[in-house]
């Protein structure tokens, strides 16, 4: 199934959860009271297609863009992110290949949903783009077992690592450069595991600015692929529903490039994965009106 979270314009402030078709975008909330005002109320149903269809027979159906994207899960309880995922991409990056993932966090403020403004930050230029798939967790877990740990995941959506390099590089932990607000664009498609490949592999991957193609690869090409990575990082922490995996970036990012080639305000950042969609994030200078 796909689903988009977000609001409608004469149908109230609250985001809703809409399950989309051939017809459009069927009000999941309106539905059920179950379900409430983002993807929280589904994550852990077993059942999450059979209750879905038997929901929405006959129900009515809007154009999809009449929604206003919102974040997929409001309050995410962890946000782990993978650097160093795409081989490709390590060497750009000047790095020796890990023999175990590079993991950092991002903060909520960092994040926001597609179509809504990415901030290029007033203290530095630097703001760089990184396409990415993002794994939602649906049941919760810890010491998962790498051959059954897909079984956790709810679905997929894209995801764009917002990077402010000047900052990534002040010491060799990488959290400033990745947690400056509004740089982290999700979203709005998130897609059930049931309509993807295995793990969501297989995937172009790709990076636009208008014409001008960053980045273009497959999630093929990951060398911590979902599975393992679930296992991994539940080795650690334990795996709550909500939480937000992103897989890291194939090449092609803007420090990387002579000269480099950062975002400006004004432009529209594409980031499209197969299969699930397609985010667009306009960038606009802190503090413009």
């Amino acid at each position: 199934m796909r689903f988009i979270v977000g609001t409608v314009s004469g149908q109230g402030a609250a985001s809703r959860v809409f399950v989309l078709g051939e017809g459009g975008a069927i009000d999941l909330s309106s539905l059920s009271d179950e379900i409430g005002n983002d993807l929280t109320g589904l994550l852990q149903r077993p059942d999450v297609n059979v209750f879905v269809e038997g929901l929405v027979a006959g129900a009515p159906a809007i154009p999809v863009e009449d929604i206003v994207p919102a974040l997929p899960v409001a309050r995410p309880g962890k946000i782990i992110c993978l650097g160093l995922n795409y081989t490709d991409h390590i060497k750009e990056g000047g790095y020796d290949v890990p023999d175990y993932p590079a993991l950092f966090m991002r903060g909520p403020n960092s994040l926001m949903a597609a179509g809504a403004p990415m901030v290029r930050p007033a203290c530095c230029e630097q703001l760089d783009y990184e396409a990415e798939l993002m794994v939602i967790v649906g049941r919760g877990g810890r010491h998962l077992d790498e051959a059954t740990s897909l079984e956790h995941v709810f679905g997929y959506t894209v995801f764009n690592d917002g990077s402010v390099r000047a900052y990534q590089r002040k010491t060799h932990q990488w959290t400033p450069g990745k947690n400056f607000d509004a740089t982290g664009p999700v979203g709005p498609i998130v897609v059930t595991p049931d309509e993807l490949p295995e793990g969501a592999s297989g995937l172009k991957i790709e990076c636009r600015v208008g014409d001008e193609l960053l980045q273009s690869a497959n999630t093929a090409e990951m060398l911590w692929p979902v599975a393992r990575t679930l296992a991994t990082i539940s080795e650690f922490a334990t795996l709550e529903p909500g939480d937000l995996i992103a897989m890291g970036t194939p090449p092609g990012v803007g420090h990387a490039r002579t000269p480099p080639r950062w975002l400006r305000p004004g432009e529209v950042l594409e980031t499209e994965i197969e299969s699930i969609g397609l985010c667009r994030s306009p960038i606009v200078a802190e503090g413009a009106s």
